[in-house]
């Protein structure tokens, strides 16, 4: 991703700050930090701050120990340090006076810690405040050719790990989910992922009836559906995948009818995708297809969720949700059938919005073997 991304995606975030009648943002260790300048950082007890006005030069605002880091990692011209020893309140109210920030309407991440938002408050209590995404979430709602090419590459490791885990076929069996958890993270390392991007779902038999039941100490056996849900990372972008397979064996005649059901009502879905279509039509075209089948009470979440930075934003392919989509939009499309204590079912691939339609960013086959 190159530098000048960044410097455009701030400049954009002043001009939406104007635009919803903000003075400034201020943001802590988050996705929206790496959005904005590229850095990646855990939140920690230091100050760290990226202050945006709406008018004028962003500012980090680090400790002095990560001054080399910033300054390598983002081209943010202007950075303030402060030291161990130093009073980072006092030299945030500084900050805040200098850049005419201390009134006005300033809007704070979204998930900054309530120990960081009380020191700005106090820095500025003459100011009015809102959360970041007022301004932000219009800009990451929609990805630019650089997100969109991390993802499309995370999207691939996740396909060619899918492959692998196809080719292992019988020998699967007698594998615990934990140990077959492992050999996925081997395998999207392998292909080119960075990590995990959470925790990785392998639900054989009965376990896959949990739709976010994780992983555990089940062995795989002949015959059971295996729901597996992964992704990794790619330039800080995920993937996010679901496929439902047998390894060995041949499967309950009931979930082969549930698998082309479930299979189904994700190419109805995904054919439903395209620009200027309310998010809600494109859970209904998978819903409808599910219940028609006699499976709607087992359908039991959301069709779709957003997928950028965080595996799960804005847009959310849900029920209510007449949010109307544009090109530039990632998300996922992914019905599931769960039949407690017997087994699930679940079909997931990553879609990005284009001008006439929809392209899929995962290839693989979706059949059951």
């Amino acid at each position: 991703m190159t530098e000048d991304v960044h410097a455009e995606r701030r400049e954009r975030a002043a001009a939406r700050l104007r635009g919803v009648g903000a003075d400034g943002l201020v943001c802590f260790p988050s996705r929206n930090l790496q959005y904005l300048t590229g850095f990646v950082e855990e939140p920690g007890e230091r100050h760290l701050f990226l202050v945006v006005p709406a008018a004028g030069e962003p500012t980090l605002f680090v400790p002095a120990l990560y001054e080399t880091q910033v300054r390598e990692a983002t081209t943010v011209d202007a950075v303030r340090t402060w030291a161990d020893g130093d009073d980072p309140a006092a030299a945030v109210r500084e900050l805040l006076g200098d850049l005419g920030l201390r009134e006005g309407r300033l809007l704070v991440d979204d998930t900054m810690w309530a120990t960081f938002a009380q020191d700005l408050r106090d820095a500025a209590p003459d100011a009015e405040w809102g959360l970041a995404s007022e301004a932000l979430a219009a800009l990451r709602v929609r990805k630019d050719a650089a997100e969109i090419d991390a993802l499309r590459a995370a999207a691939v490791a996740a396909d060619e790990a899918v492959r692998d885990l196809r080719d292992l076929g019988a020998d699967a069996v007698g594998m615990t989910e934990r140990a077959l958890a492992d050999r996925i993270a081997d395998r999207l390392a392998a292909h080119g992922g960075e990590g995990v991007s959470f925790e990785t779902i392998v639900g054989a038999g009965p376990n896959g009836a949990k739709p976010h039941h994780g992983h555990g100490d089940r062995e795989i056996r002949a015959g059971e559906p295996v729901v597996l849900d992964f992704g990794t990372r790619v330039d800080g972008y995920p993937s996010d995948q679901t496929r439902t397979l047998v390894f060995d064996g041949e499967p309950p005649a009931e979930y082969r009818r549930v698998h082309e059901t479930v299979r189904e009502a994700q190419a109805a879905a995904v054919a439903a995708v395209e620009p200027g279509v309310a998010a809600e039509a494109v859970d209904r075209a998978a819903r409808e297809v599910i219940e028609d089948a006699g499976y709607g009470d087992a359908f039991v979440h959301r069709t779709g969720h957003g997928v950028g930075l965080d595996v799960h934003e804005e847009p959310y392919v849900v029920a209510g949700n007449d949010r109307e989509l544009q090109p530039g939009m990632v998300f996922s499309v992914e019905p599931g059938v769960y039949l407690d204590g017997r087994f699930g079912c679940r079909i997931e691939d990553l879609v990005v919005v284009t001008e006439d339609g929809c392209e899929r960013l995962n290839g693989t086959d979706r059949g059951w073997r």
